[in-house]
């Protein structure tokens, strides 16, 4: 049997090859849901319009409401030839109610019909993106008010820079994770309008009423040109950059966790249940969740790279090529949602290895730049004081000492300036304590932006 799609101009059935070669149940079928429902939705406008009967309505919303409930249960059969979850499902319905059944395609066209599955179903995965990544946050966000006491190395070049409260660290994750949800957000924006009642390219001389439809189906509004609509797929194209930009930040993190679990560093102890043994060395705690995390991120941006390559070139209207949107999309979806399901048990379970941190937290010289800050503010030019300090923790760097043990004679070699107060200043204590700045560490700062993110996290 061919597709309903092949009309009667066609004098020869399809090749089998072609069948093979061109279906996408294999993939989306997933969008059953949101196609039985947009279906509902333009039945009930034809039906309103004066385009189907009453008793057709009640037929076709039974069956389809039937068909649901039979995928749902593992109960509804594949064939190849009909290409595609649309044409299974009206084909079903065309075998139950015959004639009737024939009347749901009026006034839409698959083109719109897919571009609307798709919208529905990417608009419920942003949301679902939405609510981990606010998880995600309030894991972070939780380890802040035990952490508090903690100190620990900034990084910049992966050196030691300066000293910063692990909540400090917490909440740049908290920042990044809110730009991803305000990214999606925005892009929920754009998906959320409908197309459907666009047709094929051109609209319809039908009278149907596009602004029903949508309020039915929770668009924000409708597609303003038929033409644009039939061809569309930013809001797939833009989806799977924001996706691409959560892995990005998730293989960020991922990778720090990485190198805070190994013994060089030791700041960190993750749960066992997320972690894997060797095969060979029976010592082995291996990070492998985050390894992974790190790993599947390319995934999500070699699924935006692909999308782009195929949209790049497309003239106007629906192009048979569109069709391969649909895996990228979902692996994009479905990697990034696996992800962070592990991510927020991960963050939540940690553990901080306070003892060897403390041990390790005055080396690398993380208050230097403080006492530069300390001579700028007895009037020294800044260069001038970039030079000195780096003068000063040199000396200590050969006496093999912190800042805050070098005698006070020894600064002065470099900076008269230097008093007695300066040692007020000096350790990573005090120099997470000489901080001001909005946006800081400064505890002041870092509290009330844990209390900040608290309301707004509620």
């Amino acid at each position: 049997m061919d597709s309903p799609s092949r009309s009667g101009v066609f004098q020869a059935s399809t090749d089998a090859r072609l069948e093979a070669f061109a279906e996408s149940i294999s993939f989306d079928k997933r969008l059953y849901r949101q196609d039985i429902r947009g279906s509902i939705a333009h039945a009930r406008m034809l039906q309103a319009n004066g385009l189907i009967s009453e008793s057709d309505l009640s037929a076709i919303v039974d069956t389809l409401q039937q068909i649901e409930t039979e995928i749902e249960a593992g109960d509804f059969p594949i064939r190849l030839e009909l290409e595609d979850i649309h044409m299974h499902i009206e084909s079903v319905l065309i075998d139950r109610i015959g004639d009737v059944g024939r009347k749901l395609h009026t006034a839409r066209s698959r083109n719109d019909q897919v571009s609307t599955d798709a919208r529905m179903w990417v608009r419920e995965s942003i949301d679902q993106v939405d609510a981990l990544l606010l998880e995600l946050q309030r894991s972070f966000l939780g380890r802040c008010e035990a952490d508090m006491d903690v100190i620990l190395p900034a990084y910049t070049h992966l050196q030691r820079a300066q000293p910063v409260l692990a909540p400090h660290y917490w909440l740049a994750y908290v920042e990044k994770f809110q730009r991803d949800r305000d990214r999606l957000a925005d892009c929920r924006r754009r998906v959320n309008q409908s197309p459907l009642g666009v047709a094929a390219v051109a609209g319809t001389t039908l009278p149907i009423d596009r602004q029903m439809t949508a309020n039915a189906l929770d668009f924000e509004g409708v597609t303003a040109n038929s033409l644009d609509t039939s061809s569309d797929r930013d809001f797939i194209l833009e989806s799977a950059f924001v996706l691409s930009l959560v892995a990005s930040h998730l293989s960020g993190w991922a990778e720090e966790w990485i190198l805070w679990s190994t013994v060089e560093f030791n700041f960190i102890k993750m749960p066992q249940q997320f972690c894997t043994g060797s095969s060979i060395m029976p010592q082995k705690v291996n990070p492998d969740t985050l390894e992974l995390t790190r790993g599947k991120s390319a995934r999500v941006m070699g699924n935006l790279q692909t999308l782009m390559l195929l949209v790049k070139n497309l003239p106007l209207a629906y192009n048979r090529d569109l069709q391969e949107d649909k895996p990228p999309l979902f692996d994009s979806f479905d990697t990034i949602i696996a992800m962070l399901e592990l991510a927020i048990p991960i963050v939540a379970g940690s553990q901080l290895q306070r003892q060897a941190i403390a041990a390790r937290i005055e080396e690398g010289y993380l208050d230097a730049t403080t006492l530069m800050e300390w001579l700028i503010k007895k009037g020294m030019p800044q260069r001038t004081a970039h030079h000195a300090v780096g003068a000063i923790v040199g000396q200590a760097m050969e006496a093999g000492v912190p800042l805050a043990d070098l005698s006070l004679q020894a600064m002065q070699q470099h900076a008269a300036e230097i008093d007695e107060s300066i040692f007020e200043s000096l350790g990573t204590a005090n120099a997470v304590a000489a901080f001001t700045s909005y946006g800081s560490t400064a505890p002041d700062q870092v509290r009330q932006q844990v209390t900040s993110w608290s309301e707004r996290l509620k």
